[in-house]
C-alpha cells in the first residue's frame, strides 16, 4: 500500500471514530464497528493502530484539537482582561462538554491521558496552560497551577453533573451560566464592578 493510501485510511478510521463517538458515545468505539463503518476488514485498523487504545487516543486528540480551536477563536481577538477571557474560556469548555458529550467523555478517560507513549497528555496540556496563565494574571498572589486545577475540576464537575441532569434538578437553573459565575467567583474572588 502506498504512503498516501496509508495516510488516507488512517485518517478515515479516525474520521469514522469521531463521527461514531459524536453520534453514539464513547461506548460505541469498538475496532470492529469503526472498521465496518470505514468499509474495511475488522483487522485493517490494526495496521495503523496496533492497539485499540492507540485508535481511541487518536480520536481523542481530534477532540482536544477541536476544543483548543474553539477556545482560541472565542478568546483570540478580544481586548478583554484576563478574568473576562477566563469566563469565555470556561464557557467554551462547558458548551463543548454539552454539545460533544461522547467526545468529552472519551477525552478525559484517565487510561488514555496516563499513557505517555500515546502523547495525549501533550495534546491536552496547552489548554490547561492557558488557564494557568490567565488565573495567574487574575490572582498573582496565588499558586496559579493549583487555583487553575481547582477551577478546572469545578468546571468538569459542572459539565458532568449538568450532562446527567443533576444540577438542573438541584438548582432549577435554565443553563450553566449562573453555575459558571459562581465557580469563577469562588476561585477568583468576586468580580469587581
Amino acid at each position: 500500500m502506498s504512503e498516501p493510501e496509508n495516510t488516507g485510511l488512517r485518517t478515515r478510521l479516525i474520521d469514522v471514530g469521531v463521527d461514531l463517538v459524536t453520534a453514539e458515545g464513547a461506548q460505541a468505539l469498538t475496532l470492529r464497528e469503526i472498521a465496518r463503518r470505514a468499509g474495511v476488514s475488522h483487522g485493517a485498523p490494526r495496521r495503523y493502530f496496533p492497539t485499540h487504545l492507540e485508535l481511541l487516543s487518536a480520536i481523542a486528540r481530534r477532540g482536544f484539537a477541536d476544543l483548543q480551536e474553539r477556545a482560541a477563536k472565542a478568546t483570540g481577538g478580544t481586548g478583554d482582561g484576563p478574568r473576562a477571557r477566563l469566563a469565555v474560556l470556561a464557557g467554551v469548555y462547558l458548551d463543548f462538554a454539552s454539545s460533544q458529550r461522547g467526545m468529552y467523555e472519551l477525552m478525559f478517560r484517565h487510561d488514555l491521558l496516563e499513557s505517555s507513549r500515546l502523547g495525549l497528555r501533550e495534546t491536552s496540556m496547552p489548554l490547561f496552560g492557558t488557564l494557568v496563565e490567565l488565573v495567574g494574571r487574575v490572582r498573582p498572589e496565588a499558586d496559579a497551577r493549583i487555583v487553575a486545577g481547582a477551577l478546572w475540576a469545578n468546571l468538569h464537575g459542572i459539565a458532568q453533573l449538568w450532562g446527567w441532569g443533576s444540577l438542573k434538578l438541584a438548582t432549577d437553573a435554565d443553563d450553566h451560566a449562573p453555575l459558571l459565575k459562581a465557580a469563577l467567583d469562588a476561585h477568583l474572588g468576586p468580580e469587581e464592578r
